[in-house]
């Protein structure tokens, strides 16, 4: 997993409320078990015609999105099934973080594991957000995980939170076995420290580790 740092980008604006995953990429998409190519299957019937080619007024084919890195997405962003391929497709075209009021809860945490950070944000920062979208699309915004704020063209600093476990994954670069992995060696110490002698019938013996056997 790429570390997630602080990042400064321009917004990509698609508001419309109760986007699911079958919208974000379509379920014939869904026979591969490899990340590669679906960051160019994100949003395919939006984004193509029927013929496959590229539709001009879809907000991912215009000029001024090429390079942007954070999505400002519509209320309930992520519903319906729980395909793991949704982050993947938005991290393969190039998404770190999506912004929202709310996020179905299966596609958060699928999100959290595949270093796409979601971002919950006030109903009126988010009308702010889009404002500033339609009025300047070359304005940035900074996200910043260590601190968990979002900031503002104009200064406004505008808290948000992620699960602290997740945030730590996010911020090393690592899923749930990687963390623990880069653990081992601590690990290992508290086990060893788990090895008290004890005295049975007057000889000294060691105690297995936890869950071990004599």
């Amino acid at each position: 997993m790429k570390k997630f740092e602080k990042i400064e980008s321009r917004l990509v604006a698609l508001p419309g409320d109760n986007i699911d995953t079958d919208q974000i990429i379509p379920a014939r998409f869904l026979k591969t078990v490899s990340k590669e190519g679906l960051g160019e299957r994100l949003f395919y019937d939006w984004r193509y015609d029927e013929r496959g080619r590229p539709r001009p007024d879809f907000v991912l084919n215009r000029p001024e999105s090429a390079g942007a890195h954070i999505l400002l997405a519509g209320d309930n962003f992520g519903c319906g099934s729980s395909r793991e391929h949704a982050p993947w497709a938005l991290s393969q075209f190039g998404f770190r973080a999506v912004v929202s009021t709310s996020f179905a809860d299966i596609f958060r945490q699928n999100a959290l594991k595949n270093s796409l950070l979601p971002v919950v944000v006030p109903a009126e920062i988010h009308r702010e957000l889009l404002r500033m979208f339609e009025s300047d699309p070359g304005a940035t915004v900074v996200i910043d995980l260590a601190s968990e704020t979002l900031l503002l063209p104009g200064g406004q600093s505008v808290a948000f939170a992620v699960d602290s476990f997740a945030r730590q994954c996010l911020l090393e670069g690592v899923d749930e076995l990687g963390y623990i992995l880069n653990r081992e060696s601590a690990i290992a110490a508290f086990e060893a420290a788990l090895e008290i002698p004890v005295r049975v019938r007057g000889d000294s013996h060691q105690c297995p580790p936890s869950g071990g056997r004599w």
